[in-house]
């Protein structure tokens, strides 16, 4: 069975006990969750968020760059007053370069990558600070409070860098 078909079924049963189509649009906790998409963490486990507590806005690493269209419709449209990062540790956006991973696309799709910024970092924590800056001085960006974590997916605990 395909994974689609998993989901399919898992929904169903999901469905057939769901109480809370009538949740308001504008998430009750005010706040954007900036996170990375890696499947050992569970944002809304891990930070003790309910359906409609928050947006949760996920890419590869959590990068601030590639989330601002969310964040900005986000605070303009739906209310948000507080922006959480959460980047990760063990988190693959380490393991890599522009430069490299444009080579594998070149060599194994035969495309030429070089108009992508990948986000890759060398400092875990230094990618949770510059993220933090890069929304506290975008001009699209509310002054609001933005606080960077680390989540540390060998305990399940973050740690604060940056607020």
């Amino acid at each position: 069975m395909s994974v689609a078909k998993e989901f399919e079924a898992a929904n169903a049963n999901y469905a057939s006990s769901f109480t809370k189509g009538d949740l308001p649009l504008p998430p009750a906790r005010k706040v954007a969750v900036l996170a990375c998409m890696d499947a050992r963490l569970d944002t809304a486990r891990a930070l003790g968020l309910e359906e409609g507590d928050a947006h949760v806005i996920r890419n590869a690493g959590g990068r601030a760059t590639d989330a601002l269209r969310s964040i900005v419709i986000s605070q303009q449209l739906l209310g948000t007053r507080e922006i959480v990062i959460v980047h990760h540790t063990d988190c693959g956006m380490l393991t890599f370069t522009d430069d490299a991973i444009r080579s594998k696309i070149k060599s194994e799709l035969a495309q030429n990558a070089d108009h992508i910024a990948f986000l890759p970092f060398g400092d875990l924590e230094q990618s949770v600070r510059d993220d933090v800056k890069l929304l506290r001085e975008s001009p699209l960006v509310l002054d609001v409070p933005i606080t960077g974590y680390v989540y540390e997916v060998e305990t399940g605990r973050i740690v604060k860098v940056s607020e």
